[in-house]
C-alpha cells in the first residue's frame, strides 16, 4: 500500500466509485480523519479503505477502488491491509454496512469470511429518491 491520498483525492475517488451511498465531500473526509479513532489505508489503483476501531470493534466506513482499475484484486488488497491495521489497533471484531444492491462488494466481503449479521431497512437513499436496504456484515478478526 503505497499511495498517499489527500482529502481532495479521497472525495474525487469516492465520487467516481459511488452513487449509493452518496459520495462524501472533501470536508467530510477531513472531518472523519480528524477523529482519533479513524484511520485510512491507501492502496494502489488508487484505492482506499477508511474505518475506525472503538473498544475492540473495527467498523469499515467505506472502501473505494478507482473504477478504471476495478477487477484487478485491488479491493481485496486494500481490505486485507485495512484488516491488518485494525488488528494493530486492537480490533477483535469487524463490521460494515453494504447496500443490498452492491453485488460486487457483497461478493468481496463474503469471500473474506464476512457473514450477514443484520439488515438495516431503507438505510440508503438512491439518486432517484428510492430507499435501499443495507446488509450488516461482521466477522471476528483473526489474530496474526
Amino acid at each position: 500500500m503505497t499511495h498517499l491520498l489527500s482529502h481532495s483525492d479521497l472525495a474525487t475517488l469516492h465520487k467516481a466509485s459511488f452513487t449509493l451511498p452518496r459520495p462524501w465531500s472533501e470536508t467530510e473526509f477531513a472531518g472523519l480523519l480528524s477523529m482519533a479513532d479513524v484511520f485510512l489505508t491507501c492502496g494502489d489503483g488508487p484505492s482506499f479503505a477508511l474505518g475506525r476501531v472503538v473498544v475492540g470493534e473495527a467498523e469499515l466506513l467505506t472502501l473505494a477502488v478507482d473504477p478504471r482499475a476495478q477487477g484487478r484484486g485491488l479491493g481485496r488488497l486494500v481490505l486485507e491491509a485495512y484488516e491488518a491495521g485494525a488488528r494493530k489497533r486492537g480490533a477483535e471484531k469487524f463490521f460494515l454496512e453494504v447496500a443490498t444492491t452492491n453485488t460486487v462488494a457483497i461478493k468481496l466481503y463474503q469471500s473474506h469470511g464476512y457473514a450477514e449479521s443484520g439488515r438495516r431497512r431503507a438505510y440508503y437513499t438512491a439518486p432517484d429518491g428510492s430507499k435501499v436496504d443495507a446488509f450488516v456484515f461482521s466477522k471476528p478478526l483473526k489474530r496474526a
